[in-house]
């Protein structure tokens, strides 16, 4: 029942991902942008058939349906196992949950529509970051909480064999 209960934190983070891609499927279209904070961020539908930063784009399609399938696959199973495993300490669950439902998200966008679904767009002066989505951030925060978390540990661990 415990697992149960912890598969609402990836589930919540699916459920928004898709929820906020539908929104801006219906609101924009491919390349159509919409100032929030002029100068700052705004929303602008676009579409990366690539990995991370749209890299990989030059591979043919079915080389990157393949890969990204694969890929995400070996990535859900073993980040799945470890979100699951009853010996997983709750923090790092939290972290998992977020990374989970996250790539599920993105997962689902490269299985319907061959490329993810982005739209949040910031630009830092004359520096315009990459566009993209809520799985991502989900996924890049739970990710350096995870990060956080083992760095923290390994410095608990290694003041106690110095004691």
């Amino acid at each position: 029942m415990r697992k149960l209960i912890w598969l609402l934190l990836p589930a919540s983070v699916l459920a928004l991902d898709l929820g906020s891609k539908a929104w801006i499927l219906r609101l924009l279209r491919e390349e159509q942008s919409l100032p929030v904070i002029k100068g700052f961020f705004s929303l602008t539908l676009g579409f990366n058939r690539g990995a991370i930063f749209g890299s990989l784009t030059w591979l043919p399609d079915s080389v990157r349906y393949i890969l990204f399938a694969v890929a995400g696959l070996v990535a859900l199973v073993y980040f799945g196992r470890l979100f699951l495993a009853d010996e997983t300490p709750t923090w790092d669950r939290v972290c998992l949950g977020l990374i989970l439902g996250g790539a599920l998200g993105n997962g689902i966008d490269r299985i319907l529509r061959g490329a993810v679904v982005d739209f949040l767009d910031f630009i830092f002066g004359t520096w315009h970051y990459w566009t993209f989505n809520i799985a991502d951030s989900f996924i890049l925060v739970g990710a350096v909480l995870f990060g956080i978390r083992m760095l923290l540990a390994s410095r608990i661990e290694g003041k106690a064999k110095e004691n």
